[in-house]
């Protein structure tokens, strides 16, 4: 009988133990895992803001660091140049450099890279062709950029965007960029859009823009 007994009180056991959650129970992991959610989720979205602060102002600091090292190098070489324009050979690029006229009159600085081609040697009539020429030319491992709008929505691997005003370069990156409502990115009108850096070969400046 006690056998018996304490076989019973044994499967007994064994059935509370498999017993699943109650409604209660179910309720109060629910309620937990919304209030989780509630406060992780805007501290997520503000990490991955930063990230892409981060981003940006670390290309930036990259490009300004090159630029300066394009310029010290010039100097100490005893500023070479060829056919009148200024020039070096940095790290197996040859990137041309500004070569003010004999009037300058927008006060343009020699010694800050134009590109890799001598056809804009006063550097005051920059394209987007030639900020990409700077920028492959700057960075020894250049992360993939495009002026073409099309070509940043087709091409999953390019990151940055370029674009030039007022002879300055514009660098966007690819993920701070407004989208139309066909999930698109879009063409920015400005420095006023995404997260962005320009560049102004006529004095090396280079600004960081956040709007993220």
């Amino acid at each position: 009988m006690k056998h018996n007994l304490r076989q019973k009180i044994n499967k007994g056991t064994k059935m509370k133990k498999q017993a699943g959650f109650t409604l209660i129970e179910l309720a109060i992991v629910v309620v937990i895992l919304g209030f989780l959610a509630v406060t992780a989720i805007p501290k997520f979205i503000d990490l991955t803001e930063q990230a892409k602060q981060a981003n940006i102002e670390g290309m930036a600091g990259g490009f300004a660091t090159g630029v300066s090292l394009a310029r010290a190098q010039w100097e100490s070489e005893g500023r070479p140049s060829a056919g009148g324009v200024n020039r070096i050979d940095y790290d197996g690029t040859e990137l041309f450099l500004t070569t003010p006229p004999d009037n300058n009159p927008t006060n343009i600085r020699p010694g800050y890279p134009t590109g890799t081609d001598n056809g804009n040697p006063t550097g005051a009539n920059m394209t987007a062709a030639d900020c990409i020429e700077v920028w492959q030319g700057i960075f020894a491992q250049p992360p993939s950029i495009t002026a073409t709008i099309a070509d940043l929505n087709n091409d999953n691997s390019i990151n940055y965007f370029v674009s030039v005003a007022a002879n300055q370069c514009q660098f966007f990156l690819k993920e701070t960029l407004n989208k139309d409502v066909n999930g698109l990115y879009e063409t920015p009108a400005d420095t006023s859009v995404g997260n962005n850096f320009t560049y102004n070969n006529a004095n090396s400046s280079v600004i960081v823009n956040i709007n993220n």
